[in-house]
Parts: C-alpha cells; sequence; structure tokens
C-alpha cells in the first residue's frame, strides 16, 4: 500500500518572514487525517527570509532533525549550544524533559530552505542534547545514506527512537530497492526532481505513506533527492 500525500495538499502558512508547508498536522494547520504516520510527526518545509528566524522558544519529548536545502540556520539553546550549519550538514536535537532554543538565518541576502522533521521518542521523560554533524551531498549519489539512527550506525545522527532515516540522490534513470520489513511503516518525501515508488508516480514536494510492502522500488525520471524513513507503526 503506497498512499500519495500531493505537495498541493499540504498545509501551508505565509508569515511573510517564513513560508512554511506542512505534511502533517501543525500549529494553525489542523487536519485529523494527517496527524503523522507511525512515530513520524512532522515534515515541515520552511523557506526562512534573511535574517528572520524562530526566537528563543521550548520543546519536549521530541526527537527534531533538521536537513538543510540551501543557506544556513544559526542554532542557539539552553544548553549551551551554538553555530550555523549549512547544505551538506544535520542537526539532531533531542528535547527530553526540555529544552529552549533558537533558529535564525544569518544571512542578510540568501534565504535559507530547509526540512524540520520531528520523530516521537520511545521514551519520554529523558535528558535533552544536541548534535551537529556533516552529511556531505557526495555520499548520497545512487546510495542510501542513513542519516539518522538509534544506534548512530554508519556515523549517522543518533535518536532515541527505532526510527531510519535515510536520504539519497538518484540520478535519471537509476534504480534504488529498499527491503522493509513487515512490522514496519515507511514515509517518503521527495524534495526535489521526478520519480516512481512501486509504479507510483512522485514529484518535488509529494509525500508517500508506505505499509504492508516488502521491497521498495525508487526509480528516478530525472535526477532527485529524496528522504526514506523506515519506522515503527506507533511511537
Amino acid at each position: 500500500m503506497v498512499i500519495l500525500r500531493p505537495s498541493a495538499e499540504r498545509g501551508q502558512a505565509d508569515h511573510g518572514w517564513l513560508l512554511a508547508k506542512h505534511s502533517f498536522s501543525f500549529a494553525e494547520y489542523y487536519d485529523p487525517e494527517e496527524m503523522g504516520w507511525g512515530a513520524l510527526r512532522v515534515i515541515n518545509e520552511d523557506r526562512v527570509q534573511p535574517g528572520a528566524g524562530f526566537g528563543m522558544h521550548g520543546h519536549r519529548d521530541m526527537e527534531i532533525v533538521t536537513y538543510i536545502l540551501s543557506g544556513g540556520l544559526e542554532h542557539k539553546d539552553s544548553l549551551g549550544n551554538g553555530g550555523v550549519i549549512q547544505r551538506g550538514e544535520v542537526q539532531r536535537m533531542s528535547a527530553g524533559k526540555g529544552i529552549l532554543h533558537s533558529e535564525f538565518n544569518p544571512s542578510a541576502s540568501e534565504e535559507t530552505h530547509l526540512l524540520q522533521i520531528w520523530i516521537e521518542p520511545a521514551q519520554r521523560g529523558g535528558s535533552a542534547s544536541y548534535e551537529q554533524q556533516e552529511l556531505p551531498v557526495a555520499g548520497m549519489h545512487n546510495r542510501w545514506r542513513l542519516v539518522a539512527s538509534p544506534d548512530g550506525a554508519e556515523g549517522s545522527t543518533t535518536i532515541g527512537q527505532d526510527a531510519r532515516l535515510y536520504a539519497s540522490v538518484l540520478e535519471a534513470g537509476k534504480t534504488l530497492e529498499y527491503a522493509l520489513s513487515s512490522a514496519r511503516l515507511a514515509y517518503v518525501q521527495v524534495i526535489c526532481g521526478a520519480l516512481t515508488i512501486n509504479g507510483k508516480n512522485l514529484s518535488a514536494g509529494d509525500g508517500a505513506k508506505i505499509a504492508a510492502e516488502s521491497l521498495l522500488e525508487f526509480v528516478a525520471q530525472e535526477e532527485s533527492e529524496f528522504l526514506l524513513f523506515d519506522l515503527p507503526p506507533i511511537a
């Protein structure tokens, strides 16, 4: 079962300084049919204008992954962490029992384009933590690059849930496969390009909920960047 989530059907918000598209219910966008998929709770595609950003605010009990598409994002938090993440890097913040943070576009001229991802933790009330690491785009071409996992495998960032996030940049005409356990769910988010998943067409911004599929076959019609989540069925 592959259920398409077309880009045009996502929730949208225009705050002037921020243009956001929500794959699942978030903030003022609410759809009872789109409350997440398994342990995956949020995928927001954000475009942050130069010099703007999210002021200091709090989170708890959430694994938050930031995947930069272009530009940079300056992070500060109540644990004393700080720095700018760019394309080719990934940021992970485990909110645990509570953390305050801010995220700003430090550029005076360039928009920041990113995906912010929230995954429900396996256990609540843990210690808050932060991690930032390199994620070279060259290492994604025509292969799976493990971005986040529960055990930090293959140099991935560590999250507190039995979920795995992969990224790939698949060249036109190339095929990539993924074996999915019958007890697991998957979600795909297309960043750019056009591809098929088990024969179904997706384009930039589209997503897909996947269940009861033992093998996923991705075929790129044009060069495509996309994310694949391998998820437990419930948080």
